[in-house]
């Protein structure tokens, strides 16, 4: 069937020849003169482009010239025009919304804004769901299904990185406009400096930040813990203000980088959890919708859509995380696949039990919605992970950490900063934590309570599930009869 419309077609449709013989639609031939064999030869021969369409026309709508013509672009940009690329990203993040049951219209979701463009576009994403929600609420008579809230969190890292102070004004009043300009419903912002996961009081916030990073010789280990102190700050700000999911824009170009940082730095092991759609070990999940989408099509993106980013922490070069990140990106130019196929052959390692969102019986949503959660969502009695964690960077430990981490001595039962390391995964351990013992006991009373705390929670559930471990044979299963 031919497409009518004029351009921007998204559904799939194209108008060919065949269409037109089956209508009986036949241009009548015009003999061409001498003067226009040559332009009408030329004309047969169209310049073929870097997708193999020799037609030079959008792959999906066929009617519309791509983005980039040129014999060199080998990406979206050669195969799509503007309308079908924007829709195609879009799809993408979508599909893994939907099919992953990320956000239900009861949910209210958190999305961490860095103001690059992988946050930029997730934000953009997010809201255009919310609003279509909001006009299919308006739209319908009885208003069964209500519209999920959003809310925007910027951490603010200057302190770490020596930010001048007139450049993090500036940039948290850009921040401050982007949100705002966004449609209803409104979205609150929250600004929270990193400092203040330490102490209310600013001063003492930050001296306790900079001893707490002076404390780490490594310069990756410095920016990991920056990062994992950064996670908390989030689940901080959710937790307080009755977020129930964190939306992250790690793209498949991060992940792709993260993968071989986690293989460099030793955590196999872990890796299967960070890496998937969703991550539920947190006590607000985290979801990463854009997992599918590459870093060259949101920066596209946002060129095409105007949507302004902004760069106010520039972290240092010279650690692992950065010289991987600029080593993934070179393999892309040379290989525009490599970064997806990095992630999918990581993707095929077994998840962990929590990387599915945890089911919650809600009388308020829809019997229709619920049904279709649990199809994806994690049953109740398997929320229960045997897994035990690492307290600084929060991965699941292997069986020799684990096993390492009860191996301490009866005299050394009293020192809390030598349990606390012993029960750290063996990366935080070469990276983050001193060698010393007294410079480990003063990185231990620099850490920020909520860490601690959760450090001392982790601790005893994972003595519990040794003692499970140990007794398991002992144990009856659901199955099984009592008597």
């Amino acid at each position: 069937m031919a497409c009518t419309s004029g351009s921007g077609c998204q559904s799939n449709c194209y108008k060919n020849e065949e269409d037109d013989h089956e209508r009986g639609v036949v241009p009548p031939p015009t003999p061409p003169t001498n003067t226009t064999k040559s332009a009408a030869a030329a004309a047969a021969q169209p310049n073929p482009i870097a997708n193999g369409n020799h037609h030079g026309l959008c792959l999906k709508c066929k009617a519309n010239r791509p983005i980039s013509s040129e014999s060199s672009a080998s990406g979206d940009d050669a195969r799509f025009c503007g309308d079908c690329f924007r829709s195609n990203l879009f799809g993408k993040f979508r599909l893994a919304v939907t099919s992953n049951a990320m956000i239900s219209p009861t949910d209210k979701v958190l999305v961490a804004f860095s103001g690059g463009p992988s946050s930029r576009v997730a934000l953009q994403f997010v809201h255009e769901l919310q609003y279509k929600a909001q006009q299919n609420f308006d739209a319908s008579r009885d208003r069964s299904l209500p519209v999920f809230g959003v809310g925007v969190a910027f951490i603010d890292e200057s302190v770490a990185w020596s930010v001048p102070s007139y450049e993090v004004i500036e940039g948290i009043e850009e921040i401050g406009q982007i949100v705002s300009s966004l449609a209803p419903p409104t979205k609150e912002l929250f600004v929270f400096p990193i400092e203040s996961l330490f102490s209310s009081e600013s001063t003492d916030g930050k001296d306790q930040l900079s001893k707490l990073l002076d404390g780490v010789t490594d310069t990756t280990g410095k920016e990991d813990l920056l990062i994992h102190l950064r996670m908390l700050c989030l689940q901080k700000i959710a937790a307080e203000n009755g977020y129930n999911r964190l939306v992250l824009g790690s793209c498949t170009s991060r992940i792709a980088s993260h993968v071989l940082t986690a293989t460099v730095k030793g955590k196999g092991y872990s890796l299967p959890a960070d890496i998937q759609y969703v991550d539920a070990r947190w006590n607000v999940p985290v979801v990463l919708p854009l997992r599918d989408c590459l870093l060259d099509e949101l920066n596209m993106l946002c060129d095409l859509d105007g949507l302004k980013t902004i760069e106010l922490i520039r972290s240092p070069c010279s650690g692992i995380n950065s010289l991987v990140s600029s080593f993934v990106k070179l393999l892309q130019e040379e290989n525009p696949s490599r970064q997806s196929t990095i992630v999918r052959t990581a993707g095929k390692l077994t998840p962990f039990d929590f990387n599915r969102i945890p089911e919650i019986i809600d009388t308020n949503v829809p019997l229709a919605t619920r049904r279709r959660q649990k199809r994806y969502n994690l049953k109740p009695n398997e929320s229960i992970s045997s897994e035990s964690f690492c307290p600084i960077c929060n991965s699941p430990l292997s069986k020799s950490e684990l096993l390492s981490s009860t191996d301490v001595g009866v005299g050394d039962s009293h020192k809390n900063s030598h349990l606390f390391s012993v029960e750290c995964c063996s990366s935080c351990q070469f990276q983050i934590l001193p060698k010393d013992p007294i410079s480990k006991d003063n990185f231990y009373m620099l850490l920020p309570q909520p860490l601690v705390s959760k450090a001392k929670h982790s601790s005893k559930l994972g003595n519990l599930s040794i003692l499970r471990e140990q007794i398991q044979d002992c144990l009856l299963s659901d199955s099984e009869d009592e008597t």
